[in-house]
């Protein structure tokens, strides 16, 4: 009896631990099994590293600088007597009440930035860092103070060339603004709050920029994020070989300082206007006399039969104009200007205004629906500049 106990445990022992081997190697296998399936398949590569990372712009920085100056402009502020100067009912009623009672003057300062252009000591800025101004002084990168004189200022586009009396001068090559791509690397270099030859980074946001009217007449801007504060208009706005690529002007903020958006005028239409200025006194755009423009709204398009809003409208013209005898009509709709298409009036009065003067431009116009085509001469405009 206790022989055939023994053998019974024997055996149940046996049969124990064979099932717990086997319940071990199940589980093993569920484990490794999903193990398995949970593992991302390797198939996607990852992105290679970018080498060097951010450019390293300390060397244009530095040559740059130098040629980055501060301007100071001492303008003469006229302010009326009259106690009730701010009142609108007596401005109405009496609108010459200034003259009865004088005025009192008191000088006024604004500070910029300028760059310098030519060893001989032509420098750019902007208009509403010198305007009014009865003296201009441009301080240079080595603390030199040197009167300047007002050579021509362009209020269409913002730009203002100086003269100073020295030679040798440190340059900034001129880079090609037409040449600029978004999210280019550029330095802007000015004196905010008179912080001499600050220098911000950033990138090209966009270019070809226009804000209706709101910074200038003749508007072609290039966006950035690299900082602008005041103190920047008329500064410098550097690509990454060192080339004036734009000159600083505005920035747009609700709350008056930099919000990460920055206009430069482009380098190649301030080069135009500073040559125009030296060499003329003005700067010469086209035009085409006697006619009144409008822009194509959605419900004109649909009355005058054309597919979108791109054109302008001819709205009014002299019957003894070079347009009217050209060929041109009231209702036409001009779409194109010597084979451009035409987006919006302030597109087409930059195309005008870079035209030849005296050389006919083919206008493409819509007319009750058919497309003509109008051969239109281009003469000077006038009444845009100011010669100082």
């Amino acid at each position: 009896m206790a022989r055939r106990i023994a053998v019974f445990t024997l055996f149940m022992s046996i049969a124990f631990f064979a099932g717990l081997v086997v319940t071990g190697r199940m589980r093993s296998a569920g484990e490794s099994s999903a193990a398995t399936s949970a593992a991302p398949p390797q198939t996607a590569r990852v992105a290679p590293a970018i080498s060097g990372g951010m450019p390293d712009l300390t060397g244009v920085a530095q040559r740059a600088i130098s040629s980055v100056t501060n301007i100071s402009s001492t303008q003469i502020v006229r302010t009326p007597n009259s106690p009730f100067a701010n009142d609108p009912f007596f401005r109405f009623f009496f609108p010459d009440q200034d003259d009865a009672f004088g005025y009192r003057e008191r000088r006024a300062q604004s500070l910029g930035s300028g760059v310098i252009v030519s060893p001989d000591g032509y420098v750019l800025t902007n208009n509403h860092v010198v305007d009014q101004g009865v003296e201009v002084t441009v301080t240079m990168p080595d603390q030199r103070e040197l009167r300047a004189k007002i050579i021509g200022t362009d209020p269409a586009t913002d730009i203002a060339v100086l003269k100073i009396d020295a030679a040798n001068l440190p340059t900034m090559a001129w880079g090609d603004s037409a040449q600029l791509k978004v999210a280019e690397w550029v330095l802007a270099i000015g004196n905010p709050f008179q912080l001499n030859q600050s220098v911000t980074l950033g990138i090209v946001s966009a270019t070809g920029r226009r804000l209706e009217g709101r910074l200038a007449t003749y508007e072609d801007f290039i966006q950035t994020d690299a900082a602008i504060n005041p103190g920047n208009s008329g500064g410098a706005l550097v690509n990454a070989r060192g080339e004036l690529i734009g000159i600083n002007t505005a920035i747009f903020s609700e709350t008056g300082g930099y919000q990460g958006i920055g206009f430069a005028v482009p380098s190649n239409l301030a080069r135009h206007v500073m040559t125009d200025l030296v060499k003329y006194g003005e700067v010469q755009r086209g035009t085409i006399s006697g006619i009144t423009l409008q822009p194509l709204t959605t419900r004109l398009a649909e009355q005058l039969g054309a597919p979108n809003t791109h054109g302008l409208v001819v709205v009014s013209m002299q019957q003894r104009s070079d347009a009217y005898v050209a060929g041109l009509r009231p209702g036409d709709v001009i779409v194109s200007f010597n084979g451009t298409t035409v987006e919006d009036p302030g597109h087409f009065q930059r195309l005008l205004a870079d035209a030849k003067i005296g050389s006919d431009v083919t206008l493409g116009v819509l007319r009750e629906g058919r497309s003509v085509t109008v051969k239109v001469p281009i003469v000077k405009a006038s009444g845009q500049v100011r010669r100082r």
